[in-house]
């Protein structure tokens, strides 16, 4: 098992950045696809960004594409993600996520029931 703790999460102004980090503990951190999804109020949790074990290989959803980055830091047993040009739109509960799928090694994990273990999540509010 794997355990996942979000932090960085924040108020900004629209056009800033924020940088989340998302630290784990408990197993082989290279072992896993690690994602980021969020959940904004009433609605259900989407995609935003998602890593390979190495980091070779990352995916985003048009909505964050150019402006959000995902990386990971193996030896720190820690994923971030890189947040600029925030839009008002972003303002959501931001969680990180692991996948134990045997191909998380070449192919970053898209989907919600990809996934095995999750945090508790970070706010993060973008005002206009």
């Amino acid at each position: 098992q794997v355990q996942l703790v979000e932090s960085g999460g924040g108020s900004v102004q629209a056009g800033g950045s924020l940088r989340l980090s998302c630290a784990a503990s408990g197993s082989t951190f290279s072992r896993y696809g690690m994602g980021w999804f969020r959940q904004a109020p009433g609605k259900e949790r989407e995609f935003v960004a998602a890593i390979t074990r190495t980091g070779g290989g990352a995916y985003y959803p048009d909505s964050v594409r150019g402006r959000f980055t995902i990386s990971r830091d193996n030896a720190g047993n820690t994923v971030y993600l890189q947040m600029n040009s925030l839009k008002p739109d972003d303002t959501a509960v931001y969680f990180c996520a692991a996948s134990t799928r045997y191909y998380t090694s070449y192919y970053p994990p898209r989907d919600r029931a990809e996934y095995d273990y999750w945090g508790q999540g970070t706010q993060v509010t973008v005002s206009s």
